[in-house]
């Protein structure tokens, strides 16, 4: 049986990775992989976390399974931070997933049995995830202009345009903030455009954010889910605590189902249930009770928030220093849409080609499509990307 296998694409950001382990140069500079890196290229325990832990290690008197949706309480505390008051809870059905990934993979999962002859409209570009996922479900999707590789923001145009061929029931992937890859994020106005073009065309929203907290606040980066959920009768969202919370390891999501109204609410649990016991059982429920711990302690929020704004500003004052270096070294204004990005990710919207000579000449690793990791930056190797950036003609 098993020689029947074939082999599968390999990981481009997994082969970036070991290609960067092996460069001797010192001055190579890794942008690759999308994880956070502070100041000294770690991925540091935040401190809230730490003292979460501690208490769990401490009050914690069994190991015996959740339920298959997870500890409710996680549930709770995740609609609050993602929804706050936007909706009735009894709207929401709600399930604890390996990561935002999983919450992904459990949407997709309820598209294919609710509405298997759907199209999923992805923005071009989107997370590689995204397509491979619903190509090995099965699942139709079709793409919408998004980045525009000129001005380095979004096609406005272009998606508006691309989004008025949707049938009625379509499914629209949207970015809830901070997009990956390119970092170019619609405005809330052209968010009201996208969402009016949705209700025209009856079309069904499902928003991934993974990123809360890592643009411009957690209240302002839920803005946009917030105000898609209001206007909407169904809505699904896939939320990541990976990132806010650095506990990747961990892999800690939650994935919501929002209906018209309460009673199409436990109809909706029960099929998300089901999809757990299906593909894992019993979610992973440390994070997700790390999570539960900060958010519903004062103290443990506060100090929470108050790191994550360190990171925040620290990849906002990191975009600026290059967008100011470029401008230097270029004398001109073509780089300031570094600074004017959110998250992690920035697309220099340049060939693979160039990708690969700053890559060989100068070290840089980053993905072919010239998505780059803002937080895999810091002081000293600033200047070495803005130079290797020009050299490149970029």
């Amino acid at each position: 049986m098993l020689h029947n296998l074939k082999a599968q694409p390999a990981d481009k950001i997994l082969a970036l990775m070991a290609a960067y382990r092996e460069d001797p140069r010192d001055t190579k500079v890794d942008l690759g992989v999308g994880v956070y890196k502070d100041a000294s290229g770690n991925t540091p325990v935040m401190r809230a976390v730490k003292e979460a832990e501690k208490r769990l290690q401490k009050e914690q008197t069994t190991k015996a399974y959740v339920g298959l949706a997870g500890d409710p309480a996680f549930s709770d505390a995740m609609i609050g931070l993602i929804l706050g008051d936007t909706i009735p809870r009894d709207r929401i059905a709600a399930v604890a997933t390996p990561g935002g990934t999983g919450a992904i993979r459990q949407a997709l999962e309820l598209i294919k049995m609710a509405a298997p002859e759907a199209t999923i409209w992805l923005s071009d570009p989107t997370w590689p995830n995204h397509p491979s996922i619903i190509k090995y479900l099965g699942l139709k999707s079709k793409t919408y202009r998004y980045f525009d590789k000129e001005t380095r923001g979004v096609d406005y145009v272009g998606m508006l345009t691309d989004l008025g061929a949707m049938l009625p029931g379509d499914i629209v992937l949207l970015h809830g903030c901070c997009h990956n890859p390119t970092g170019a994020n619609l405005t809330l106005p052209q968010w009201d455009g996208v969402i009016k073009r949705m209700q025209e065309k009856t079309a069904m929203p499902f928003i991934d954010i993974a990123y809360q907290g890592f643009g411009d606040g957690l209240a302002e980066d839920a803005a946009a889910t917030r105000k898609i959920t209001a206007a909407f009768d169904t809505v699904l969202i896939a939320g990541s605590c990976s990132k806010n919370f650095g506990i990747y390891r961990e892999r800690t999501g939650i994935f919501m189902a929002i209906g018209k109204d309460a009673a199409d609410t436990p109809l909706v649990q029960q099929n998300l249930n089901f999809l757990n016991r299906q593909n894992y059982s019993f979610p992973p429920d440390h994070g997700a009770r790390v999570v539960t711990t900060i958010l519903n302690d004062p103290d443990l929020r506060a100090d929470w928030e108050a790191e994550l704004e360190e990171t925040r500003n620290g990849m906002l004052g990191l975009r600026k220093m290059l967008a100011d270096e470029l401008r230097r070294l270029t004398n001109s204004d073509r780089f300031d849409f570094l600074a004017d990005h959110r998250g992690m990710f920035s697309q220099l919207g340049t060939t693979p080609e160039r990708v690969e000579k700053l890559r060989a000449d100068h070290g840089i690793y980053m993905v072919s499509d010239s998505r780059m990791n803002i937080a895999g930056l810091n002081a000293k190797t600033v200047p070495i990307l803005a130079a290797a950036i020009v050299a490149a003609g970029i």
